[in-house]
């Protein structure tokens, strides 16, 4: 099973989100924060969380971008139970069992995403507000394997 974690390749998140998500966590899409949402919402960096942002599943900050990789079952039924606590506690479910579910639904469909990626590429999502609700995209940037060059410091030890 396959999964994605927060990813930074530099440090504009923390500017452009109220609460980024941590680089390593979990994450999945968590368009259902915006389900509700009118265009008034869409000001600063909320829209930025809007339009492409990916919730994180310990700080429940988000993220630009997440990068697919591998995860255990166990793991994952964890996540589940955590993002099931936050239905909860933050958004009036009404107990840990109706939530469940719904959380396990999150789970499965960002594990459907990732399912068809080689481990490492990268993923961004894109929303939009439709007459319909909340419109979601998602695109793959595929891994490129560094050469020596990009990564290597030449020089000499001697002076």
């Amino acid at each position: 099973m396959k999964l994605a974690r927060a990813i930074h390749l530099d440090e504009s998140d923390r500017n452009i989100f109220f609460s980024p998500a941590r680089t390593g966590e979990w994450c999945i899409s968590g368009g259902f924060e915006f389900s509700d949402w009118t265009q008034a919402d869409l000001v600063g960096k909320a829209r930025q969380a809007f339009a492409n942002g990916w919730l994180g599943l310990e700080t429940f900050g988000r993220v630009t971008l997440v990068a697919v990789t591998p995860v255990e079952q166990a793991e994952a039924d964890d996540l589940a139970e955590t993002l099931a606590r936050h239905f909860v506690d933050i958004y009036g479910a009404p107990d840990i069992e109706a939530a469940r579910p719904v959380a396990r639904d999150e789970i499965i469909f960002m594990a459907e995403l990732c399912e068809d990626h080689d481990d490492n590429t990268l993923l961004a999502v894109a929303r939009e507000l439709t007459e319909a609700g909340v419109k979601e995209s998602f695109r793959a940037i595929d891994a490129v394997p560094a050469e020596l060059q990009q990564v290597a410091v030449h020089g000499s030890l001697e002076e």
